[in-house]
């Protein structure tokens, strides 16, 4: 491994907040680094599982993420001067200033973190990521990898589960930023929603960081800015093929809006829309031509907005241009929309513009996984959701709830125990296999010890739940993948995973989510997923649980 000048190792860049430094971290993983040194154990070789245990929203499954954001830390992870004077006057002054000599000289070459892919499904208990190394020093990345892994993985399955509500046919936008927690929740959620199946956001910075696709148009402010169309001043348009110049859009507009008037069979539904609204409208088309998209809910859909866009809309399509379509951010988003398809499909009829009915339907306002839901249920013409508050700020659920517990020191596996069975951990170093059906969906994950024989293709294995004598099952696999993957190797020469693009991410994602048995994916009573251990690791867990346990004694 080499390390450049600024001392990233490898050259990577550090994580995407430069907030992500070495200081943060929880102060009590500076004091037991320091109780480790002065115990002469900061450099014991220790073994760390950072897993989950509970899915979140009330469901069966998890996209982990974060993973990018993980190595690009310890690959710049360094204490600096000032963080080191820092840290001097916030210890107990009894700290020796050997101790600092040598917090100055440690970074991430002696680790070695391997992880599940970024983008996979994953379930409670398996490892997301196993992190090997000097335990002072691994003590020192629990607090920064939890935060990295916690909200990344949350909102990403937040976002997946938006997507299966959705359905595939629908573009997803995120419009989270201004409701974020702050702004790296705003550029983590646009990221991490894009990884769990969101096609674009409106995070301009994000789009930057990331190359995510960026969308958006304008807001009600844009609209009632116009008092008439008399303010607008340059009323020329070129035609799309630069053929010829419209030297009044303004009055062709208008003259679109009179023939929708007469239409016999849009009679009835307007008379005279709002002029305000309008040169907005106008306005906009003239700016934005062939991107024209308008926000029609600031004074009336049906009487107002609707003819409105059309009118700009037809005229448009006069030059060659084709509009992109409408947004509708209050009311009864499926009445609206079916209402807003009606008009569409009738102007396409009565003055022949072709594919016209098909003119896309944004909404947007506060939509969330439940109004997805009744919007499928009782029918709705929506082509788009934009989708914020609810979705980047995780309503539903505020935390993961990702641990990092010692599960081998030395060699020597640990359990932490409790009387809350869901908290006993999983000892030892492990592996991790998901195990396929003939159908080829995931039927369970299994860990093993990390010198047992791995699971083979058609071959028979009893598969044990952690803590449950009588949950087992014989599964016999059609696939076997192996979960943990080196992603850093520190010094130890071991072969590593590349990280992977954004796009490769998410595709894996997708991927991934389609192959779940559908049970499994329900808004409501999802079928637990199986997780499950070998059964010589079963053993061993409940001999060590023995082992460790105190006996009572009563008197």
């Amino acid at each position: 491994m080499v390390v450049n000048g600024n001392g990233s190792i490898d050259g990577l860049h550090g994580p995407t907040n430069p907030m992500a430094s070495a200081l943060l971290t929880d102060l009590y993983q500076f004091t037991m680094a320091y109780a480790y040194w002065k115990a002469g154990k900061h450099q014991d070789r220790a073994v760390f599982d950072l897993y989950f245990r509970k899915n979140p929203f009330g469901g069966e499954y998890t996209v982990f993420a974060g993973l990018e954001e993980c190595i690009r830390f310890i690959a710049n992870f360094r204490l600096k001067e000032d963080e080191l004077s820092y840290l001097k006057s916030v210890l107990p002054s009894t700290c020796e200033e050997t101790f600092f000599d040598y917090l100055r000289g440690i970074d991430c070459s002696d680790v070695e973190v391997y992880s599940v892919p970024e983008g996979s499904v994953v379930f409670p208990k398996v490892p997301l990521l196993r992190v090997e190394g000097p335990i002072a020093v691994v003590q020192l990345l629990e607090t920064p990898f939890v935060n990295l892994v916690n909200y990344a993985s949350l909102v990403a399955t937040n976002a997946a589960r938006h997507r299966f509500v959705a359905g595939k046919s629908k573009i997803l936008l995120e419009f989270g930023l201004r409701r974020a927690q702050g702004p790296d929740g705003g550029i983590s959620a646009s990221k991490y929603c894009y990884i769990g199946g969101f096609d674009a956001t409106s995070n301009v910075a994000a789009g930057q960081l990331f190359g995510i696709p960026l969308r958006g148009t304008h807001s009600h402010a844009f609209i009632s800015s116009f008092m008439s169309p008399d303010e607008i001043v340059d009323k020329a348009l070129r035609s799309e093929d630069s053929s010829f110049t419209c030297s009044d859009f303004v009055a062709l507009v208008q003259n679109w809006l009179m023939k929708l008037r007469r239409e016999t069979s849009l009679q009835g539904i307007f008379s005279e829309t709002n002029q305000s609204e309008l040169a907005a409208f106008t306005s906009y088309a003239l700016a934005f031509p062939s991107n024209f998209l308008a926000l029609v809910d600031t004074y009336d859909v049906v009487r107002s907005g609707l003819p409105n866009y059309c009118a700009v809309a037809l005229a448009l399509n006069d030059l060659g241009y084709k509009a992109t379509g409408i947004r509708l951010d209050s009311g009864d988003l499926a009445y609206l929309s079916i209402e807003a398809r009606k008009f569409f499909h009738t102007i396409e009829k009565e003055f022949g513009v072709v594919g016209f009915g098909k003119t896309s339907i944004a909404a947007s306002n506060d939509l969330n996984e439940e109004t997805l839901d009744a919007l499928n249920k009782q029918g709705h013409e929506v082509d788009a959701f934009g989708i914020g508050t609810y979705l980047v700020t995780c309503y539903a659920q505020a935390a993961l709830g990702c641990v990092f517990k010692l599960v081998e020191i030395n060699n020597q596996p640990r359990i932490k125990l409790s009387e809350d069975v869901s908290k006993v951990s999983i000892p030892c170093k492990k592996r991790c296999y998901r195990l396929y059906g003939r159908e080829g969906y995931p039927l369970v994950d299994i860990m093993t010890g990390e010198n047992e024989q791995p699971p083979k293709v058609a071959e028979r294995i009893l598969c044990r739940h952690p803590f449950s004598e009588s949950k087992r099952a014989y599964v016999v696999p059609k696939q076997v993948e192996e979960l943990l993957k080196c992603y850093w190797s520190g010094n130890s020469g071991k072969p590593r995973e590349e990280l992977p693009p954004l796009t490769k991410i998410r595709e894996r994602c997708i991927q991934q989510l389609s192959q779940m048995r559908p049970d499994h994916m329900r808004r409501l009573n999802p079928t637990p997923y199986k997780v499950s251990v070998s059964a010589k690791l079963y053993d061993f867990i409940h001999f060590l649980w023995l082992n460790e346990a105190p006996v009572g004694e009563l008197q």
